[in-house]
C-alpha cells in the first residue's frame, strides 16, 4: 500500500475509534450498533482496509471502470432517509471480503456530479436454511428481493464510511443523504429486513 493511502486508513482507524454510533431505532436489528469505542480492533482494521480500496471510487468513473453500474437513487418511504445512488457490480455479489464491497452508495455533489458516501456488500440468498451472513461485528438485513431486473433475492449490509450517518454507521437509511424528486425511487425501511421477515433495505 503507498505510504499516503497507508497514513489515510491509519487516520480513519483512530478516527474511527472515536467517532460514537447512534443507536437502531428498531428492537429488533440483527446486531448491536453500539459506539465504535466498542466495536472490536478487528472490526476497525477491516473498516481501513475497506477504505483505503475504495477511496478511489470518489472518483466516480473508476467505480465504472471496475465494472460498477449505476442505479436510480433510493428514498425510505417512511421517512427515515435515503441511500443514494447505488453502483452495483454482480460479479462482487457474495463478498464477505472487507476489501471486495458488491456495492457503492452515492449522492449529488451539488455540482453535477456525484460523491461517494457508502458501501454495501451483497449476499444472494441460497436456499431457506441459508444462515444470516455476518461480517464487520453485524449480522447482514434481509432477505429481500432484487432491486433491478435480474438481481437475486439477498441479504446485504452497508457501512456509511464516507458521510457520517446520524442513525449509525450500519444503519441502512442515512437522513442527511437526498434524492432529487425526479430520478427518486421508494423502498421499504431496511430496518424491517433486519429480522429477516421482509422489506428492502437496497
Amino acid at each position: 500500500m503507498p505510504s499516503r493511502l497507508a497514513k489515510t486508513a491509519l487516520a480513519l482507524t483512530a478516527a474511527l475509534a472515536l467517532t460514537p454510533v447512534a443507536a437502531p431505532a428498531h428492537a429488533d436489528s440483527p446486531g448491536p450498533d453500539v459506539s465504535l469505542q466498542q466495536q472490536d480492533v478487528s472490526v476497525q482494521r477491516q473498516l481501513a482496509e475497506t477504505y483505503a480500496v475504495t477511496a478511489k471510487y470518489a472518483y466516480e468513473p473508476n467505480a465504472l471502470a471496475d465494472g460498477y453500474v449505476a442505479h436510480d437513487c433510493t428514498v425510505d418511504r417512511s421517512g427515515q432517509g435515503a441511500m443514494g445512488y447505488h453502483y452495483f457490480n454482480p460479479d462482487h455479489f457474495g463478498s464477505l471480503d472487507p476489501k471486495v464491497p458488491g456495492g457503492l452508495l452515492y449522492e449529488d455533489d451539488g455540482h453535477g456530479g456525484r460523491r461517494l458516501v457508502g458501501v454495501e456488500w451483497v449476499v444472494p440468498l441460497a436456499g431457506k436454511t441459508m444462515p444470516r451472513p455476518h461480517m464487520l461485528g453485524h449480522d447482514f438485513q434481509g432477505p429481500m428481493p432484487g432491486h433491478y431486473k435480474g438481481m437475486p433475492t439477498h441479504y446485504d449490509l452497508h457501512v456509511w464510511l464516507y458521510k457520517r450517518n446520524p442513525s449509525g454507521l450500519f444503519f441502512p437509511w442515512n437522513p442527511d443523504v437526498k434524492c432529487p424528486s425526479t430520478t427518486a425511487t421508494s423502498g421499504m425501511s431496511g430496518t424491517s429486513a433486519m429480522s429477516g421477515m421482509g422489506g428492502t433495505g437496497h
